[in-house]
């Protein structure tokens, strides 16, 4: 339990937000920790372009007849995705985290870092792949007007063809981690009621149990 100071909030060293402390004496409960505005703002931009990634991507095999139109919006947005994971990556090194719920025991705690990292792992390369495959095609990456990337592979219809089947294998299995992800916060959300998704959150953060 914290003790409030002015009433002020309290600042962390690794770069948490900690949470506002209750006005009042001692006795009362703080805030419960919470990633730094920037890393929850990463975050659901994030999320946000993946899961459009991933319609997207859908869209361009069921939807033939568009898929002019939808790769000019898949590759400036898998592009971003790609800039954003760094940004997101070099973020994470700089800010700890804050503390896993307690109510997560010691092996679910290492599955959900595991996770995390495999995800960053699985939404670098996934773009990358995407630029090599699009530049062994022999056509440019392109993102708006006449601004596209420069090619990362030559033009070579066998390495085409690998990074093609490359591509459909990793948007599979970010797919299917995304998923599991999304599970797992919803069963702490509605089941556990630990207030994991807090952790992401805006607006008034709750109050600490402790």
């Amino acid at each position: 339990m914290n003790t409030p100071t002015n009433n002020q909030t309290h600042h962390h060293v690794d770069g948490n937000t900690p949470g506002e402390t209750t006005e009042g004496g001692l006795g009362e409960t703080a805030a419960a920790p919470r990633f730094t505005p920037f890393s929850r703002l990463l975050h659901w931009a994030m999320a946000a372009a993946v899961i459009a990634m991933l319609f997207i991507g859908v869209a361009m095999v069921t939807s033939p007849a568009h898929y002019a139109e939808l790769r000019s919006l898949h590759q400036p947005l898998g592009t971003l995705i790609l800039a954003l994971v760094v940004l997101r990556f070099v973020n994470r090194l700089l800010h700890r985290p804050p503390p896993h719920p307690p109510s997560m025991g010691p092996w679910e705690r290492i599955a959900a870092s595991g996770s995390e990292y495999l995800m960053y792992a699985l939404m670098f390369a996934q773009p990358l792949v995407g630029w090599g495959m699009v530049s062994a095609a022999g056509t440019p990456v392109d993102l708006w007007g006449p601004l596209h990337l420069p090619a990362l592979l030559p033009a070579d219809q066998d390495l085409y063809a690998v990074l093609r089947e490359t591509h459909t294998l990793l948007a599979y299995l970010l797919f299917a981690l995304f998923t599991a992800h999304m599970c797992a916060v919803l069963f702490h959300t509605l089941v556990r009621r630990d207030r994991l998704l807090s952790r992401m959150g805006f607006g008034r953060a709750p109050r600490s149990e402790e």
